[in-house]
């Protein structure tokens, strides 16, 4: 397999940033209110169409024509869709049979800047060997991100970077300060640009030479179907970024090369075609795991996959069994909280301390929390790695009795605060666990969560810490849902209800995220909209006021026919203002918090696609097209009685 060299192809290939990240995340929560909009507009041509066809009767054929065709084309695309959850599913630990695919796309070649964009240090030109030149290109992108001013980034860029440099460019650059990578910045600035002010030809180029390679390489052969492939793209090299105040950003992520790599394909199959000149780490024919390719990225010693799509089989059928082990867990929920409340008052210190963070992870959906060398990444930690200093606890307040706040970066850094009153025997035994120790000390030093796995692995089969995260989210977000749905309120308001709902499972999974920069804006260009919408309704009801006049005065069939459209657009103008002011109401209440990572991970899809069947909600206003695709096996599973 050849690399990719096309030089149109490097901005599909680089790394989304944070900023991306989160733009992307915007765009499919706000996708809830897209297809009214797409309504609107749909509604409007199709009236255009209607007054075509009352004076040409020609037209009618050519639009009865589209919708045939847009019919066939998604029978044809139904046939495609392989039903795996109605075949026999065997637990012999096989995954597939058969599986053949071309191997991962390599980032590009790195390409030499021109001679006009210079370096220089200590306010001197210098020119660069190529690799030293490649990793200044990374710090030069970044020149005017956050991350370029923090010394922990500096110093492991710096380190990193002399490690490439040669022996003649280690004796000069000694000093990160006295680099000037300005021109380098610029370059790629102007590189940007240039690719925003691509012509429409240009664009079209680049797509049909992406959608070429997708085609080649984005698909398998599993079992017989053509599945999509999840990420067929090499990360590019760069500079590590991590999250919060990570230890390691700012290291250099060297390129991956084909010799790192192990290919993993069917026995039969066709192995996939290495670069030219390089040769695979090694080639398997595994069978009893799920992924195409692996490597170890350098930063963190991380093992990274090529794996399948969302929607494919294996991982389908995971999310299923995820959720099926959570409905499990439903059946016997009652009995393991009163196995842990007997645990509190037991006599072995272990065995409290198990019973006290089972509670928590059960009532704060707290993640368990992995064991970790020091130092080696950020301080984050779960409830089995709490420590002392984590904690604080309070025989009252607020009028509350028996209160635990805690105070502690969670995964990915995000901040955990939260203070609530708790039964007196938990207290009194965090209380016990805090005697004669240290802030820095482990608050549950008796326990791990390979202790705590092993033994509710004995409560039940399958079950670990995480499956509690899964079931609370999923049982918050059915109690909520029937809760607050009203079987008469519109679309609009019935989607509000399920976006509450959604929002008290992000918030019992700390799911948040930063008010986003263009919020303000955007909420302002809103209200504004629903001010000069209110204005209209007032002019539409001053016209509906005077068509009534005009309709008492003389009662022709005119000013009736007249009256009733009058009132219709009334009607029509009220229903977009309440439209609006609920889309208002649910930016507003969303601004701060994640709603996307509980729907695809923690919540069983069959609870909304039941919900949307009960209360005839379209499923398009509440998963977006590649949301459909991988919850298909729940979209064609559940009935509207479903409940989790």
């Amino acid at each position: 397999m050849k690399p990719d060299s096309s030089p149109i192809k490097s901005p599909k290939v680089k790394k989304e940033d944070k900023a991306s990240k989160k733009r992307k995340s915007l765009e499919s929560e706000d996708e809830d209110f897209k297809p009214v909009s797409k309504a609107k507009k749909a509604k409007k041509e199709v009236k255009k169409e209607k007054k075509g066809s009352d004076k040409k009767g020609s037209a009618s054929s050519g639009t009865e024509s589209s919708p045939k065709k847009r019919v066939k084309k998604e029978k044809e695309e139904e046939r495609e869709v392989w039903k795996w959850w109605e075949e026999e599913k065997k637990d012999d630990g096989v995954k597939w049979k058969t599986l053949e695919h071309k191997g991962p796309v390599f980032a590009p070649p790195y390409e030499p800047l021109p001679d006009n964009v210079k370096f220089y240090y200590d306010g001197k030109q210098m020119k660069l060997a190529e690799e030293t030149e490649e990793v200044a290109t990374f710090y030069g992108k970044m020149l005017d991100h956050d991350y370029t001013t923090k010394d922990a980034f500096n110093t492991n860029f710096f380190r990193d970077w002399k490690k490439v440099m040669t022996k003649a460019e280690k004796e000069v650059i000694t000093d990160l300060k006295k680099c000037n990578f300005k021109e380098i910045c610029e370059y790629f600035k102007m590189k940007s640009e240039e690719r925003k002010a691509m012509s429409k030809d240009q664009k079209k180029e680049i797509k049909e030479a992406n959608e070429a390679i997708t085609k080649e390489y984005g698909f398998c052969i599993i079992d017989g179907h053509k599945e999509k492939i999840g990420n067929f793209r090499i990360e590019p090299p760069g500079l590590f970024r991590g999250r919060g105040e990570h230890p390691k950003q700012g290291m250099l992520k060297r390129r991956v090369q084909a010799e790192d790599i192990i290919i993993n394909c069917g026995k039969d199959s066709e192995i996939p075609e290495a670069p030219k000149g390089h040769k695979w780490k090694e080639v398997r024919h595994d069978n009893q795991v799920t992924w195409l390719a692996s490597w170890n990225e350098n930063i963190q010693g991380q093992t990274k996959y090529i794996m399948l799509n969302a929607a494919s089989k294996l991982k389908g059928e995971k999310d299923w069994a995820k959720y099926e082990v959570a409905r499990k867990l439903h059946k016997c929920v009652d009995k393991i909280r009163a196995n842990y409340h007997e645990d509190f008052k037991s006599k072995e210190m272990r065995i409290r301390q198990r019973a006290v963070a089972l509670y928590f992870i059960d009532k704060l959906a707290l993640r368990a929390g992995n064991e970790k060398e020091e130092g080696e990444t950020a301080d984050t930690v779960g409830c089995c790695s709490l420590r002392v200093e984590h904690t604080k606890l309070y025989e009252e307040k607020d009028s509350k009795p028996y209160v635990v706040e805690f105070d502690f970066l969670g995964k990915d850094s995000i901040r955990y605060t939260n203070a609530i009153p708790v039964e007196k025997r938990v207290f009194k035994n965090l209380e016990l666990f805090t005697q004669n120790k240290q802030p820095s000390d482990d608050l549950f030093d008796r326990l791990n969560t390979t202790i705590l796995n092993k033994h509710l692995h004995d409560l039940m089969e399958g079950l670990t810490a995480k499956v509690f995260r899964t079931y609370n989210a999923s049982r918050t977000l059915q109690e909520q849902l029937n809760l607050l749905t009203d079987p008469d309120d519109p679309v609009a308001s019935k989607i509000l209800s399920y976006n509450r709902a959604n929002r008290a499972v992000a918030v019992l999974c700390n799911h948040q995220r930063a008010v986003p920069k263009t919020f303000a804006k955007s909420m302002q260009n809103m209200m504004t909209k629903i001010e000069d919408k209110k204005k209209t309704i007032q002019e539409a009801k001053r016209n509906v006021k005077d068509a009534k006049v005009d309709y008492k005065q003389s009662k022709s069939e005119k000013n009736r026919s007249n009256l009733d459209r009058k009132k219709k657009i009334l009607e029509r103008l009220e229903e977009q203002l309440q439209k609006l002011e609920v889309a208002a109401t649910d930016r507003d209440e969303n601004k701060d918090i994640a709603l996307g990572t509980s729907k695809l991970n923690y919540l069983d899809p069959r609870i909304s696609v039941a919900w949307c069947k009960k209360f005839d909600v379209p499923i398009e206003k509440i998963y977006n097209k590649t949301q459909r695709e991988k919850f298909r096996w729940a979209i064609d599973m559940a009935t509207a009685e479903f409940q989790f």
